[in-house]
C-alpha cells in the first residue's frame, strides 16, 4: 500500500514537531527483539519520561535535517530506532542500559545529549550519573547548609549562656546548703 505524498508530509512534519521538544536522542538498534521485549522497552522508555519510535531511515534523515541532531543521519543504517527525552536525559540512558544488560539483542548507537555528540560507550557513561532528581537535591542540600549552619551558631549562644547560669545556680545552691 503506497502513501500519498500529503501522508508521507504530515508524518514527517509530525516527527520534525516531535523532535523539536527533544533535548536528547539515543539511537538504538533493535534488531532481534521480539515483540514483547519491544513492547517492555516502549514501556520502560515512557517511564523514563522519554519516547521510542521506530521511523524508516530515509524519514529520520528528513527529519533530522536542519536540526541539532543532524549529524546522527550519518549513523542512520539496518533497523534502527529513536529514543528521546526532553526532560532528562540520564533518566534515558539508565532506561535503555538497563533494558540492554536482559536483553542483548538490544544495541545502543550513538546519542545526541544537549547538543554534544556522544557515542555508546559515552550513553553507557551517561547512565551511571545521578539523575536529575538526585542532582537536584544535591543542590537544595549545597544552598541550604549556610542557613542550617548559621541557625546552629545562632541557637548555640542562647543555649551556652542558659548552660552557664544553670551551673552557677547550681554551685550557689550547693554552697549555700
Amino acid at each position: 500500500m503506497a502513501l500519498s505524498r500529503a501522508t508521507k508530509e504530515s508524518r514527517l512534519e509530525a516527527l520534525r514537531t516531535e523532535l523539536a521538544g527533544a533535548e536528547s536522542i539515543i539511537l538504538v538498534d533493535f534488531k532481534g527483539l521480539d515483540v514483547p521485549r519491544a513492547t517492555d522497552l516502549r514501556r520502560k522508555v515512557r517511564d523514563a519520561q522519554g519516547s521510542y519510535r521506530v521511523v524508516k531511515n530515509s524519514l529520520a534523515r528528513l527529519a533530522l535535517e536542519g536540526t541539532s541532531f543532524e549529524p546522527l543521519a550519518e549513523r542512520l543504517a539496518g533497523s534502527t530506532a529513536f529514543a528521546y527525552s526532553s526532560d532528562d536525559p540520564v533518566a534515558l540512558a539508565k532506561a535503555l542500559i538497563g533494558f540492554g544488560k536482559d536483553a542483548e539483542a538490544l544495541t545502543i548507537g550513538a546519542a545526541i545529549v544537549q547538543g554534544q555528540t556522544v557515542e555508546a560507550e559515552g550513553v553507557k557513561g551517561l547512565s551511571e550519573l545521578p539523575g536529575k532528581p538526585e542532582l537536584q537535591a544535591r543542590v537544595l542540600m549545597t544552598l541550604n547548609a549556610p542557613a542550617t549552619n548559621l541557625v546552629r551558631l545562632l541557637s548555640a549562644a542562647p543555649r551556652n549562656l542558659l548552660t552557664v547560669l544553670k551551673q552557677a545556680e547550681e554551685k550557689k545552691a550547693k554552697e549555700d546548703g
